[in-house]
């Protein structure tokens, strides 16, 4: 990848918003990850992960396991930071789309019956940070500055 195209990827306008919504978003998706990957948090780990994924027909379910809770739990480190803002974002945004299609939208939209709109929440938030990017006080910032 040259520079010119790691330098779009990690441009940004945005200002002091971004780190408002990259935060939080970030924190509740590494949390959700650590869940997935690690069982922390009261998590069922990767193979309680696995094979609720294949109980519901997401398969390989191991594989879809690792994928979802790498997106959450790495994303959500790389959205705290501001490193990788848009490719970070892009991945989990992915992933609440697939949660939302394969496990919430027949539960209706809300949350107190298992609904879709937590995570039509941290998608559509996701897909803005995709749109901006990192903001100030990003690491995205601080290397495009720096070239």
């Amino acid at each position: 990848m040259n520079d010119s195209m790691l330098n779009k990827i990690l441009r940004t306008d945005a200002g002091i918003a971004a780190l408002i919504l990259r935060v939080p978003v970030g924190l509740i998706l590494a949390a959700h990850g650590a869940q997935k990957l690690f069982g922390w948090f009261g998590g069922n780990g990767l193979a309680g992960t696995a094979g609720w994924m294949s109980s519901i027909g997401i398969e390989p379910g191991y594989l879809m396991a690792i994928l979802a809770g790498s997106a959450e739990f790495f994303g959500g480190l790389a959205l705290i930071l501001g490193l990788l803002t848009r490719p970070a974002a892009v991945a989990a945004a992915f992933t609440m789309l697939v949660a939302i299609f394969s496990v919430h939208i027949s539960n209706g939209l809300f949350t107190a019956n298992n609904g879709y709109e937590y995570a039509l929440t941290l998608m559509v938030a996701l897909i803005a940070l995709a749109v901006q990017g990192g903001g100030q006080l990003s690491v995205d910032q601080a290397l495009t500055q720096r070239s």
